[in-house]
């Protein structure tokens, strides 16, 4: 069985280059690559451009990355939590490629299965569409959208084999299926790393053959976005 393990962080990212295109997956800090994201900041690749459904908040995930304007361009669905990448985009310093969310999971769904495009709904009159092709389907608008190009895929699981398959806790489980195996390389990094064979193949989410290098993380903070608790009376 071929092995997809690597020693640590910083052989998972080897091969990395100023200007390529990141996946990166993650919703909010739910599920974020967080020994990934520390590492592109220590090597301080730069002139990047990330695919991920938001930006991160302006202390952890992708905004320790736009802090120091590693990235060029951020391709996103949500911008909300971040005065940082509100700054840099109105500005002018980000270049930044908004996407509706649904989009955004199926361009990558769709290099992960290998369709350079796909005709949806989303978009259609708005600026979305502008300078894409439209189409009609049984009396309904659709707009084609081309399937994602990336270098590299950073991904976060619960548990992985050696082998690569994964598997996802909760609402972790969210873009990190669909970036697997959607780049060049798919890159998982992983609370627990066990030996191959060892997981239950009917949990596995992600079979190995989507992932190129699998390393077990560390020190993980586990951020909660937006905690909100009841105040007793």
């Amino acid at each position: 069985m071929i092995r997809k393990t690597v020693a640590n962080v910083e052989e998972a990212l080897k091969g990395i280059k100023d200007g390529m295109t990141f996946m990166v997956g993650g919703f909010g800090l739910c599920g974020i690559p967080e020994n990934i994201i520390a590492e592109l900041v220590k090597i301080g690749v730069k002139d990047i451009t990330c695919i991920s459904n938001n930006a991160g908040v302006d202390d952890f995930g992708l905004g320790l990355l736009l802090h120091k304007h590693q990235i060029r361009k951020m391709v996103s669905s949500y911008v909300g939590e971040n005065d940082e990448f509100e700054r840099q985009m109105l500005s002018g310093e980000l270049e930044v490629e908004l996407t509706p969310q649904g989009t955004l999971a199926e361009k990558c769904r769709a290099a992960q299965a290998g369709f350079p495009a796909f005709y949806t709904p989303a978009g259609y009159g708005t600026e979305v569409a502008q300078g894409k092709e439209t189409r009609e389907f049984n009396g309904k608008m659709y707009v084609l959208e081309e399937a994602f190009k990336a270098d590299f895929s950073f991904v976060k699981a619960w548990k992985g084999d050696e082998a690569g398959n994964l598997i996802f806790k909760g609402t972790a489980r969210n873009f990190n299926p669909a970036m697997c195996g959607a780049a060049t390389i798919t890159v998982a990094e992983v609370e627990e790393l066990l030996p191959a064979g060892s997981l239950d193949p009917n949990e596995i989410h992600v079979p190995g053959i989507f992932v190129q290098r699998i390393f077990q993380g560390k020190d993980y903070e586990k951020r909660i976005e937006q905690l909100t608790v009841r105040t007793l009376k």
